[in-house]
């Protein structure tokens, strides 16, 4: 239904205006005795094979819903309704900010690709636990944070630490994002030295709470080999719980999408299916140099159960997916968790 119905209506929409629609649709239908019911019924599978036990966790299957779809925890129970095994806010911020000026999200539909430039556009890590404090659902939560674009990179730590303290209560893991392509300077604190820095800060503060909760590095698909050398490095140094590999991509090379359409598209990050098989190297490569020293979460051009399964089997966890389900429809989740019980109890 969703191909054939509801996706040819939302791509005659700006993709941010389908977000919205899609986001307004779900709040206002989901919670409907029937319709839940219906949803309940169509789209969940569960089965005890798909629980996975990471960084301490216990994830009842290991197919996530990476950042940037529900920035603000506006729809936690709703997803959590879909099936997902874990559920990831943010990125957020201290301060509220509305990221970069739209137009700012588009479709690449040859591609089956997204580019975004959105800017860390948020309502602000407070406005975000408020919400958090009224969840209902028991899904577990990743929590996405980054610094203010105002910022600068060496005050960068105060604002990961505002995003810590405000949301440690209310999140089961946070993911240090200094990967986006879309906040300027930021991937600069991706160099090593900046980087260490600024984990064993972020590190130290949640080893002094009473709960301490797992924290993970969110790292781009654009790094080389001896960039990736250094993540593993750090990730032992700074003793962080794992790595999220990888964000979108800046590398346009592999688009078949006419040259002109994507100039015309402007700066941002790809994601989807071109993205798949960058991010499965990158996973490929952390696990094996690494010896499977932490836990990777895979995400980027998650399609299908055979993407999923291809993640796992090259390292990784866990995995996440958007931009599969923006193309695939809200059934992706329960045929990915199919294939990998098939695949694994053969």
């Amino acid at each position: 239904m969703y191909k054939s119905l509801l996706k040819p209506f939302l791509f005659q929409k700006s993709a941010e205006e389908a977000h919205h629609f899609t986001f307004s649709l779900t709040k206002s239908t989901f919670n409907l005795p029937l319709v839940k019911g219906v949803i309940k019924s169509m789209l969940g599978y569960e089965h005890p094979s798909l629980e996975r036990v990471v960084f301490g966790l216990k994830f009842r299957n290991p197919v996530g819903l990476a950042a940037g779809f529900d920035k603000d925890a506006k729809l936690i129970d709703e997803m959590a309704m879909l099936g997902f095994g874990f559920i990831e806010i943010g990125t957020l911020t201290p301060k509220p900010q509305d990221g970069n000026p739209q137009p700012r999200l588009f479709r690449l539909p040859e591609d089956e690709a997204l580019v975004n430039r959105m800017g860390f556009n948020n309502g602000g890590v407070d406005e975000a636990v408020k919400r958090l404090k009224k969840r209902t659902s028991k899904v577990l939560i990743g929590g996405n944070i980054g610094k203010n674009k105002v910022t600068p990179n060496e005050h960068a730590a105060s604002d990961y630490l505002y995003c810590l303290d405000a949301l440690h209560a209310y999140v089961d893991y946070f993911v240090v994002n200094v990967s986006s392509p879309n906040t300027p300077n930021l991937r600069d604190l991706q160099e090593k030295e900046p980087l260490k820095q600024l984990l064993s800060v972020v590190k130290e503060r949640n080893d002094q709470k009473d709960h301490p909760k797992p924290i993970l590095l969110k790292i781009a698909p654009d790094l080389t080999d001896g960039q990736l050398d250094d993540i593993i490095e750090i990730v032992k140094e700074t003793q962080i719980d794992g790595v999220i590999a990888t964000n979108t991509t800046i590398d346009r090379s592999g688009l078949r999408t006419d040259a002109s359409k994507v100039e015309a598209v402007g700066a941002g990050g790809v994601s989807g299916k071109v993205l798949g098989k960058r991010s499965t190297e990158v996973i490929r490569y952390l696990s094996e140099k690494s010896k499977k020293a932490f836990p990777i979460i895979g995400v980027g051009g998650i399609f299908s159960a055979h993407d999923a399964i291809e993640k796992l089997e090259a390292g990784a966890s866990l995995v996440q997916v958007y931009s599969g389900m923006i193309y695939e429809g809200p059934g992706l989740m329960k045929a990915i968790k199919k294939g990998l019980k098939e695949h694994y109890s053969k």
